[in-house]
């Protein structure tokens, strides 16, 4: 399962993944493509426990971090490496694609 992000926890969880990978799921309850890919996202986070650090964060719950990777569309989900973005997918996928762009960071 995908750990809570947020604008409080960012900078430890982000310090605590070390040469790991981190990957941010912004999203909202009331966003259905959001709720489509949630299982997918929780499920490819117990695939790659220990390798990435899957998270997501609740865009109505938090304002900080969404301004900061400026989101304006969700899912959006962000991919960290070191701190520093490396890339980022927006809006529903497969589960397929999301594996392949996970695979692509480590």
């Amino acid at each position: 399962m995908a750990m809570a992000i947020s604008d409080s926890n960012y900078g430890e969880i982000v310090a605590g993944a070390g040469s790991r990978p981190v990957v941010i799921d912004f999203w909202a309850t009331w966003c259905g493509p959001c709720r489509m890919i949630a299982p997918i996202v929780d499920e490819l986070a117990q695939k790659y426990e220990g390798k990435l650090v899957i998270t997501k964060c609740n865009v109505d719950e938090n304002s900080a971090l969404p301004q900061k990777f400026g989101i304006r569309n969700i899912p959006t989900l962000v991919f960290l490496k070191n701190g520093e973005v490396v890339g980022r997918h927006i809006g529903a996928a497969s589960k397929q694609d999301l594996d392949a762009k996970l695979a692509e960071l480590l």
